[in-house]
């Protein structure tokens, strides 16, 4: 029997580019090649992404994941009836496509909880739409979590090429950082990165932390987060023998990073702090992880981008990458649990 992992493949929200990105990302042999991958959704929304992108996914229908050929090297789609490209209009948020996608991601969540699907990979989601449509999260990490019943012990991770980054805190006010930053958290992250680089590959992973506060807080004069609870949850992970180096100052972390590549995963504290190094480097390369969950989920680290959803000009590097990093992601947990 063929070891090909089989991986779910969805659109997201279907009024931004995720269709597109699909038909595109789909045509590239080498990411065929590596795993059976499985179209999940509606049909005329795949079809509607083909148009826009100018090109055919040539693939076969199943009713049922257990019909797939492992010997054979073919692209399937399993159709989820969920709504018609006249429901909604490209380019603008809808409740209809946010409840479509929330209900969607359910639907493959499923399928993996039954040991279906190996992973899953899914095109941009609409926090503002998943909101409207009746999933109160703050983002899809959130959602997922729920999915799987976890409480705690998740987090984003954003990855380009060989650089991971991940963050104690995500998507919440600046005003909140602080409060929400614990030396709990700070483990929990730097557990949860260093799981998730294994399962890539990555033998001895080192973990770079950044400060809070500006300078590292400079001994203490600009905030005390780094003496209190930062470089003790850093101690602890040291205890556990997990690589861990910091916190180093936030404005300089990515110029190191260029200089010396010393490290493997960055661990920042808010988002922007990680964002926009990240994005800098390459905003077409960027995938995002699950981390901490216990299926292998990701996603292309930008949003719907509905300002050119429609016109085919969208570009599906992203995509392919986050294609290529889950099926490795995949293949080397499956190698670990052996």
């Amino acid at each position: 029997m063929s070891k090909k992992p089989v991986m779910g493949l969805l659109y997201g929200d279907a009024t931004g580019i995720g269709s597109e990105l699909i038909a595109k990302a789909i045509q590239d042999e080498s990411v065929r090649e590596k795993a059976h991958w499985v179209l999940i959704g509606d049909e005329r929304i795949f079809k509607q992404g083909s148009e826009i992108a100018n090109t055919e996914i040539n693939y076969k229908s199943v009713k049922h994941i257990s019909e797939i050929d492992r010997h054979a090297n073919n692209v399937y789609l399993l159709h989820y009836p969920s709504l018609s490209p006249e429901d909604y209009e490209l380019g603008n948020v809808s409740a209809l496509a946010g409840a479509a996608s929330g209900k969607l991601l359910t639907y493959a969540v499923d399928l993996a909880k039954d040991k279906l699907l190996d992973g899953i990979v899914y095109g941009p989601l609409n926090k503002d739409a998943l909101y409207k449509g009746g999933y109160l999260f703050e983002d899809d990490i959130h959602l997922l979590a729920s999915l799987f019943d976890y409480k705690s012990g998740f987090g984003e991770i954003n990855v380009m090429e060989d650089l991971w980054v991940t963050r104690a805190t995500s998507h919440i006010p600046l005003k909140d950082v602080a409060e929400k930053i614990t030396k709990e958290r700070v483990i929990e992250v730097i557990k949860f990165a260093e799981q998730n680089l294994k399962r890539a590959g990555f033998e001895n992973p080192v973990i770079a932390v950044c400060a809070l506060n500006p300078h590292a807080g400079d001994g203490g004069l600009i905030g005390k987060e780094e003496i209190d609870i930062i470089q003790p949850a850093i101690a602890e992970a040291r205890d556990l023998g997990i690589q861990v180096e910091g916190p180093y100052p936030s404005d300089t972390v990515f110029l190191r990073l260029q200089k010396e590549q010393s490290f493997d995963c960055l661990l920042a504290m808010y988002h922007d702090q990680a964002q926009t190094g990240m994005k800098m480097l390459g905003f077409n390369k960027g995938v995002t992880v699950n981390g901490g969950l216990p299926v292998v989920l990701a996603t292309p680290a930008h949003g719907t981008a509905h300002d050119i959803a429609g016109k085919g000009t969208a570009n599906p590097g992203a995509t392919i990458h986050a294609m290529k990093l889950a099926v490795k992601m995949v293949s080397e947990k499956s190698t670990l649990a052996r």
